[in-house]
């Protein structure tokens, strides 16, 4: 084991960290830093770009909310206080909410992907204990399945995409807190939204992936070694979350004041 890749834990434990893992994150960082970017230039600036509209760039903001999320999950059984860490992220996301809510009310984020993050993160705690003992293949197909049924319940029915299975309930779409978890009402805006389902499901998927790769020890043997400087991004990924819109707000405002 590569001695230069050990960290110490509170414990006084040393630790694996799986480079590779951190490179990934970071590099979907900056796939969404440029997605934001292009986004501010739209809707804030008022830039016209039609593609921007299709389907190409609908994948690629899908891509980037997948391996984010995906990613979360496998990377939870990795680390260690999971409460301390559900509940860091779970309140930036909040910070976010009162920021946007505060001084761009016309793209309020409520329910965004840090406090989904956040959610999953301190549900996984007593979940842990009920999945302890459930195949590890059959978790990750399970939960992958049901990420795919209840894709669009923000939508008001099962199914995947333009696949309807069911109707659902119009009783159950009512207020804020039925939007958390995914139902929302007909009045609801968010410029950004992540609600509890479908999502977790993704999140459990990446939980059962992380415990098969390290079964398998698949971890140690193929994600240590990173990729500079995608790996440092990663591993403060929180931070440069927090930052990188009111940065990417502040540059763009200048470039357009200097034009």
């Amino acid at each position: 084991m590569n001695r230069w890749n050990m960290e110490i834990n509170h414990t006084g434990e040393r630790k694996q960290r799986y480079d590779l893992l951190d490179s990934i994150r970071g590099i979907t960082l900056i796939s969404m830093i440029i997605y934001h970017g292009i986004w501010d230039l739209v809707y804030i600036f008022d830039v016209k770009w039609t593609w921007y509209y299709g389907t190409g760039a609908f994948i690629w903001q899908q891509s980037i909310c997948w391996v984010f999320i995906f990613l979360s999950g496998l990377c939870w059984p990795l680390g260690k206080r999971p409460l301390k860490r559900g509940v860091i992220v779970f309140g930036g996301g909040w910070i976010i909410s009162a920021a946007t809510l505060l001084f761009m009310p016309e793209n309020t984020v409520m329910f965004g992907i840090l406090t989904l993050i956040g959610s999953c993160m301190i549900v996984m705690i007593p979940l842990d204990k009920l999945f302890h003992k459930m195949h590890n293949g059959l978790g990750m197909i399970l939960t992958f399945i049901l990420f795919l049924l209840t894709k669009n319940v923000n939508e008001g029915y099962l199914g995947f995409h333009r696949w309807k299975i069911i109707s659902l309930p119009e009783a159950w779409y009512r207020g804020k807190a039925s939007a958390y978890l995914g139902f929302p009402p007909e009045d609801f805006f968010s410029t950004d939204y992540f609600s509890v389902f479908p999502w977790i499901f993704l999140f459990i998927c990446g939980y059962f992936s992380c415990r098969a790769l390290k079964k398998r020890e698949l971890l140690d043997r193929y994600f240590i070694q990173g990729i500079q400087p995608f790996k440092i991004i990663g591993k403060h990924s929180l931070p440069v979350y927090m930052i990188h819109q009111p940065v990417l707000y502040f540059v763009m405002s200048l470039a357009v004041n200097t034009i």
